[in-house]
């Protein structure tokens, strides 16, 4: 099958996802980002998110590798405000550009395991975390773009008189991306005018997006010409994982995401229907989005469902494999000419 490069039109932007530090064996890890870094930038992909928590090796790192081992590629660096002050997250993505003419992008993370925030003794409520965010967010992007020095006094942050040097080029501005899942995510994403990414119900379920900001979901895909081939292939990759269902029950009772609620409420809605949506590697804590099934034409058919409505960034799981990346470009060919006609 030869890849094309299909991804990048203006109308439908996709990004891939990064394999974790915590899931791969230190000695292929680093082989294994820039492996499935290529594979992105093959197919055509915007961009690729790097995972951030106290799990994980830090995301800016990766994203060099990343950068080093591509030629256009721009990395999705997820930020946790509890990990950095908002002046290195800007003097990194200057650096970076000013070292190498690449843009990136910014995953801007509000929440985290509980587990995690209680060890960096963050306590800020759910939608506070979200306000704290709006004002983290703001003091980067004025670094970033002001050729003076910024000044701030927020209810979290103050500077006074910060200046960012190298200056950014302008063209190397940061995206922002936020968590739209919650009425606080969507209020700090109109407020910082990002995407707002949310881990989406079926398309039939979804309403049509408010005009007035962008919006994005988070899925992973599996499809084949052939509908059955995909399903086997899809429950070869995600067995049944009783340890995982229960750390997955476990995971439920101590977080306070609204995502992962809205997840395991949908996932006991679908069960049992045969229709591309599927929630399994999710209930069996293999993953943390939804996953589409199905032949190419039917997947097709679901994510031009989802265009219709207004999400126009999509963000896909880890690919296993370069090939699993060329049956994806396949399905987004197809999308396109569906939102086309």
């Amino acid at each position: 099958m030869t890849t094309e490069i299909s991804l990048r039109k203006p109308d439908i932007t996709v990004f891939c996802t990064s394999p974790q530090s915590s899931a791969v064996d230190r000695s292929a890890y680093v082989q294994s980002v820039i492996e499935v870094a290529r594979w992105s930038e093959e197919a055509g992909c915007a961009g690729i998110l790097v995972y951030t928590d106290n799990s994980l090796v830090d995301p800016w790192l990766v994203s060099q590798i990343i950068i080093q081992n591509t030629d256009r590629l721009s990395p999705l660096v997820a930020v946790q405000p509890a990990y950095m002050h908002p002046y290195t997250v800007a003097k990194m993505v200057s650096s970076l550009g000013h070292l190498y003419g690449r843009p990136l992008y910014l995953n801007m993370v509000a929440g985290g395991f509980r587990n995690d925030l209680a060890a960096l003794n963050d306590t800020t409520p759910h939608d506070k975390r979200y306000a704290r965010l709006v004002e983290y967010t703001t003091i980067i992007r004025e670094l970033l773009k002001s050729p003076g020095p910024v000044s701030y006094h927020g209810e979290f942050y103050v500077v006074d008189k910060l200046r960012m040097t190298p200056p950014p080029a302008p063209e190397l501005a940061p995206g922002i991306l936020v968590s739209g899942s919650s009425d606080a995510g969507l209020t700090a994403a109109a407020a910082l005018d990002a995407i707002a990414i949310k881990y989406p119900q079926p398309a039939e379920r979804e309403p049509e997006c408010d005009h007035s900001l962008n919006y994005g979901v988070r899925l992973g895909i599996v499809a084949r010409e052939d509908e059955e081939q995909a399903w086997q292939i899809a429950h070869g990759r995600f067995p049944e994982d009783r340890k995982g269902q229960l750390t997955h029950q476990l995971a439920m009772k101590t977080s306070d995401s609204a995502w992962h609620k809205q997840l395991s409420q949908m996932a006991e809605e679908t069960k049992g229907s045969r229709n591309p949506y599927w929630l399994w590697p999710f209930e069996n804590y293999q993953t943390f989005c939804p996953y589409l099934v199905g032949s190419y034409d039917r997947v097709a058919a679901e994510l031009a469902r989802y265009v219709e409505r207004g999400y126009l960034t999509f963000v896909l799981d880890i690919p296993p494999t370069r090939e699993e990346l060329e049956h994806v470009n396949l399905v987004f060919s197809k999308v396109r000419q569906l939102v086309a006609q």
